[in-house]
């Protein structure tokens, strides 16, 4: 998406940045992980694949996707590289033609030492409240294996609710509707996100 090529959001854990090329190489070596692609329900591609997605990431209207970043290495910046404060991504799809309001979510925390700290958690708030404000979303899903425990606590904790179980596919289907309250509560725990312009690099 267009949209968010240029900007970035700063939080408290973790910082959100545009999926540029620069990020392609850590994202390959990432999605080579066995539990990663069980996890995600990813098939390896080969880099060429990979710089592909991620142009089609860019380019497609339908998909947002920011790079999860660690915000206290990102804060060393200068001292340390884009690439190694890279901890894992979030995106948005706005795939379902016959409402422009829904928007399906994901989060992948990748790096093993970044887990368990909560940035998978602001992540997904950060998104929300962009699709909420940017997008004008008003409905999340989130599809989820079902072996994925931790995911599936962590949307529950952000309220929502889960609506579907595909035995077929192995995942749990979880909304939420961004009622009045509901958006109250959102932008209250997105009130220290700062957007900043955003530079490859």
């Amino acid at each position: 998406m267009r949209l968010n090529q240029n900007i970035l959001l700063l939080g408290k854990k973790v910082v959100l940045v545009p999926y540029t090329s620069l990020h392609v190489p850590r994202y390959h070596e990432w999605m080579k992980s066995e539990e990663l692609q069980r996890l995600t329900a990813s098939e390896p591609l080969t880099l060429e694949q990979e710089y592909a997605m991620q142009r089609s990431w860019r380019e497609d209207a339908d998909k947002c996707t920011f790079i999860v970043m660690d915000a206290e290495k990102w804060q060393a910046q200068p001292g340390t590289t884009e690439e190694s404060c890279m901890a894992g991504d979030v995106n948005l799809f706005l795939t379902d033609l016959g409402d422009p309001s829904l928007g399906e979510i994901e989060v992948m925390i990748a790096e093993p030492d970044c887990r368990g700290k909560g940035f998978g958690t602001e992540a997904v708030l950060m998104m929300m409240s962009y699709g909420v404000t940017k997008l004008g979303l008003t409905k999340f899903e989130a599809k989820i294996g079902q072996g994925n425990e931790p995911s599936i606590r962590m949307f529950q904790k952000l309220h929502f609710e889960q609506v579907a179980v595909s035995s077929v596919f192995q995942e749990v289907t979880l909304r939420l509707t961004m009622s009045e309250p509901e958006r109250q509560w959102l932008l209250e725990q997105t009130s220290h996100v700062e957007e900043q312009p955003y530079r490859d690099g």
